[in-house]
């Protein structure tokens, strides 16, 4: 394993143990829920959008399931903070994906981007942002 393979699992192990932005947000202005079918991730999240209306101001999720389920969905948080709805909803995967770190198996991957799909369903319900095309099928993600 190299250095920054190395340096990636602890940054993830950390946002696991510790992670940024846990717990519900009541009252809040938007919130989704989802779940992974597959392994039995979970994740909520809620936030809430500052005096403007459209920069998120602040943002809580809670949930339970894997360590890169909720080390990702804690890094996401730290990432969407002052940014517009209309900024996240447009956020590529890949920002994501590249903050995690590390080479994902294909079911990883879907535990790793749960908490995404998640916001963006929040975000499309409450702003009517698109939603992008992997998630306009709620079913896959089992998004409530």
């Amino acid at each position: 394993m190299s250095e920054f393979d190395q340096m990636y699992r602890e940054v993830i192990l950390d946002h696991y143990k510790s992670p940024r932005h846990h717990g519900s947000l009541d009252p809040c202005d938007a919130q989704a829920e989802g779940q992974n079918p597959l392994c039995g991730d979970e994740v909520v999240i809620s936030l809430r959008f500052a005096a403007d209306g459209d920069t998120i101001a602040d943002i809580g999720f809670s949930g339970r399931g894997c360590a890169i389920s909720q080390a990702a969905t804690s890094m996401l948080t730290e990432l969407v903070i002052g940014k517009s709805a209309t900024e996240v909803a447009q956020l590529p995967k890949e920002t994501l994906l590249d903050e995690i770190g590390i080479p994902l198996t294909p079911a990883r991957l879907k535990c790793a981007l749960l908490g995404l799909g998640v916001l963006k369903v929040a975000l499309h319900r409450a702003k009517g942002t698109p939603l992008p095309k992997e998630w306009a099928g709620l079913d896959d993600l089992g998004l409530r």
